[in-house]
């Protein structure tokens, strides 16, 4: 038996495999795509250490409240847990907060710039890099907290102990 198949019992063993996978991809993303910012050219070492550090704590909690946000929608809905509809949802959300942020912070609070070497998605503006790791780190998480349940999930009944 693997570690992804034993947590993938338990839906709560399961969101926190999902996270740990996703915290390591989204930090290992997070400094490969530094040359495609400013501050990797402009910044300090330890500018470029925090930045790293902080944008890799945001994308935790952006992976966490997507996650919740859409494990509610599955208990509400009736979907599986970890099925393609959930999956589905936390990538729609993490990428829809990608565009809005990646936009107020580089558009409208100039909180960062990307360099020249960003490329762009032209409709949007937003960097290419950051909507991707939106699209594919979620992905691998998903894969590697193991199989969807194959059952729906219950609302508030009681579980058997």
């Amino acid at each position: 038996m693997t570690v992804a198949s034993a947590f993938s019992r338990w839906p709560v063993c399961r969101a926190v495999l999902y996270l740990m996978v996703a915290a390591i991809g989204h930090l290992l993303w997070e400094a490969d795509q530094l040359p495609l910012y400013t501050i990797w050219w402009d910044g300090t070492t330890r500018e470029i250490v925090v930045a790293v550090m902080h944008c890799t704590g945001g994308d935790v909690l952006i992976s966490t409240a997507t996650l919740l946000i859409a494990a509610i929608m599955a208990g509400l809905c009736g979907w599986h847990l970890f099925g393609w509809r959930m999956v589905a949802t936390v990538i729609a959300l993490g990428v829809a907060y990608t565009i809005l942020s990646e936009w107020l912070n580089v558009a409208v609070w100039r909180s960062w710039s990307y360099s020249l070497s960003m490329p762009l998605v032209p409709w949007l503006g937003t960097g290419l890099s950051p909507l991707l790791q939106w699209l594919l780190v979620p992905a691998v998480a998903v894969a590697g907290a193991g199989r969807p349940s194959h059952r729906p999930v219950r609302g508030l009944e009681p579980q058997p102990v």
